[in-house]
């Protein structure tokens, strides 16, 4: 998630400015074969171009739609679990009792609760980061090369060693239980169901309160269930493929079309056809990529959903609820940019 309000030049010119120079350079060559070379026959009329530009746009402004729905479904899904993983503290805390046993061994499985359910957190996030076939980072050559840099430079290679040794060892001192399994946190959410079982059968959980929480475990399920659909189901590719392939015949045609256009403004107006001609084709490059980089929130770019900064939020309220008072620090924006 990008913080700063406004995007720098500097950003804008990462994202996509590499662009500019094909751009400039094809329309150079537009303006040469038909200044220089005298062919006049390339030139086409400009209103059935103005005609493909407007519906590229309204495809484009579709796709994009349906990007940022993906993005801000995920945000809202990660914004359920933050107030679900809250209701699961405040019920281990007040729900967990026992007069029969002894104060420590009722924290250890409070404790036991809240680590195991941190561990969930955490595994989830790292689940949905396994690329899938049609991410950037999937993609062969030039394109896998260019996401791994964007990713390296710009989003999750600037948050390494998120936890520290000790953290990893309160989290996921159990991880024996559930590292072999093939979904590790829907594991963690069984074993945690089991635990709420067990508590019931010693009198620790009354059987009503124990019917709550695990309907807490089961509003986990649904949470991760979700986040997963948006993981696992990508943006249709025939909506995605084809507005990539309508930029493409659309900022082919542009210089054809105002080519002739430009050179009834005189001597030096086929000229002036570079610059606005490349700026029109940046304009849609830029909104398709826009889209193309935003369909997937959780692909480790800097425009993801912040899934870190959430966990280590929600980590840091469970340990407050435990009474613990040697805290992480929540996770801080860097180059204006917060995973």
């Amino acid at each position: 998630m990008i913080v700063r309000k406004n995007i720098t030049l500097k950003g804008i010119l990462e994202f996509a400015g590499h662009h500019l120079w094909w751009l400039i350079s094809y329309m150079l060559i537009v303006s040469l074969l038909y200044k220089v070379i005298g062919w006049r026959w390339i030139s086409i009329p400009w209103l059935p171009v103005s005609l493909i530009g407007t519906a590229v746009a309204f495809y484009v402004g579709f796709k994009n739609n349906q990007s940022y729905d993906r993005i801000w479904e995920a945000r809202k899904i990660w914004g359920a679990i933050v107030n679900s993983s809250r209701s699961w503290g405040a019920m281990v805390d007040a729900f967990v009792r026992n007069n029969q046993l002894p104060d420590n061994e009722i924290r250890h499985i409070k404790t036991r609760l809240i680590y195991r359910h941190i561990a969930w957190l955490y595994i989830l996030r790292e689940q949905l980061l396994v690329p899938t076939p049609w991410e950037h980072v999937s993609l062969n050559h030039l394109f896998r090369r260019i996401a791994v840099q964007r990713i390296q430079k710009g989003g999750l290679g600037l948050f390494k060693d998120y936890l520290t040794e000790n953290q990893k060892k309160k989290y996921f001192a159990e991880a024996g239980q559930w590292e072999s399994a093939a979904n590790k946190a829907t594991q963690i959410i069984r074993l945690q169901s089991l635990l709420l079982a067990d508590l019931e059968e010693k009198d620790c959980l009354h059987m009503r309160k124990q019917l709550d929480m695990q309907k807490v475990l089961g509003d986990f399920y649904d949470h991760q269930g979700r986040a997963e659909r948006i993981k696992r189901f990508p943006l249709p590719r025939q909506y995605a493929n084809l507005s990539f392939i309508f930029n493409c015949i659309f900022i082919f045609l542009l210089p054809l079309g105002i080519v002739a256009e430009f050179a009834k403004l005189g001597e030096a107006g086929v000229w002036l056809m570079i610059p606005f001609g490349t700026l029109v084709g940046w304009i849609y490059v830029v909104m398709e990529l826009i889209g193309d980089y935003s369909e997937n929130p959780f692909e480790g770019f800097g425009t993801d959903v912040p899934m870190l900064s959430i966990c280590r939020t929600i980590e840091i309220d469970l340990l407050q609820m435990l009474g613990e008072t040697d805290l992480p620090k929540p996770i801080q924006a860097v180059n204006d940019v917060l995973m």
